[in-house]
């Protein structure tokens, strides 16, 4: 690990002026220490926000849920109004990480980790999204657990977070305070797709701070769940995932709201899907017909070639579960 200096932000203000001299903000350090101590990231300075008044999880006037970007991963699962109102949130976040690390690990955090890919964390493979310009190692290497959606010549490396993914089928919103006042970015033009240029993966201005991440009220009754499949059990990225959540009334779909996770570049929102629900009757017809195009655009890979019936497989099982829930 490379030498660094520490500073402990006793405000937003001073956060922020630190911030737009370059300073790194940090709170639970789940990922960023990770990466220094792999020489991956080498900041000279970090800001620690940990103490900053951002740890509220409130109801938005309109009846949507706002959660403070320092409210940690465990405390977001468990809080009343995310379990009963958005069981998708709480259900994609408990099934992430370690207990340990959700207990450290925050909100904001979250959605700013870095991808797991094995060659971007390999300071000696060639990657474009560490070092512009290098290769993309991934491409003709192991690229199993790698992504299907949103890929380009320069990188194909998955968005790793769970919670993000429900996020993107929610139609969140991200609130960020920077030198320049605040505003208010949709998630879907958060995180952005690699294209030509994979090392700028989100869109965060220089010194700017993620404050909250705000889901909008929808229509009642919502149902809604998270299904991930990986490897093993626990503790394991996923291979793929869904977020779902349906407005069901008078017995047809009437809102749709589909992302998947572990096949893209970023959380990927399945418009396919959802259009294909909407105006219908519940049904095992349904749930396969609709899925049949959440691999729309796929781009397979030598070693992922599994990944586009896998998603399709996981789309159906939890359209089918969350769909026919009482």
């Amino acid at each position: 690990m490379y030498p660094f200096s520490l500073t402990k932000a006793a405000s937003t203000r001073e956060a922020l002026n630190a911030g737009r001299r370059g300073g790194r903000y940090i709170a639970g350090g789940t990922t960023l220490v990770d990466l220094m101590r792999e020489t991956v990231e080498r900041p000279d300075t970090l800001v620690d926000i940990s103490g900053l008044p951002l740890r509220d999880v409130t109801v938005t006037e309109r009846g949507g849920l706002r959660i403070g970007a320092l409210v940690t991963m465990s405390e977001a699962a468990a809080h009343p109004k995310v379990r009963t109102t958005y069981p998708v949130v709480s259900q994609s976040l408990e099934l992430s990480a370690s207990a340990q690390l959700r207990n450290m690990a925050t909100i904001g955090g979250n959605i700013m980790q870095r991808t797991r890919c094995t060659y971007f964390r390999d300071v000696t493979a060639a990657c474009n999204k560490r070092e512009p310009g290098s290769g993309c190692a991934a491409l003709e290497g192991f690229n199993r657990s790698h992504a299907i959606l949103g890929t380009s010549d320069a990188c194909v490396a998955t968005h790793p977070s769970d919670v993000a993914v429900a996020f993107a089928a929610l139609e969140a919103r991200v609130h960020l305070l920077g030198p320049d006042g605040e505003r208010t970015v949709p998630f879907a033009g958060f995180l952005l797709n690699p294209g030509n240029t994979p090392n700028r993966e989100h869109a965060l201005r220089k010194g700017e701070l993620i404050t909250a991440v705000e889901i909008p009220a929808l229509p009642r009754p919502l149902k809604s769940g998270y299904l991930k499949v990986r490897d093993r059990r626990s503790y394991e990225f996923a291979l793929t995932s869904a977020a779902v959540a349906l407005h069901i009334r008078g017995g047809v779909i009437r809102e749709a709201k589909v992302a998947a996770g572990g096949v893209g570049t970023v959380p990927w929102k399945l418009p396919a899907v959802e259009e294909a629900l909407i105006g219908e009757r519940p049904s095992d017809r349904l749930w396969a017909e609709a899925a049949a195009h959440a691999a729309d655009g796929a781009r397979p890979l030598q070693h992922n070639r599994f990944k586009a019936e896998l998603l399709k497989r996981t789309v159906e099982r939890q359209l089918r579960i969350v769909g026919e829930s009482r």
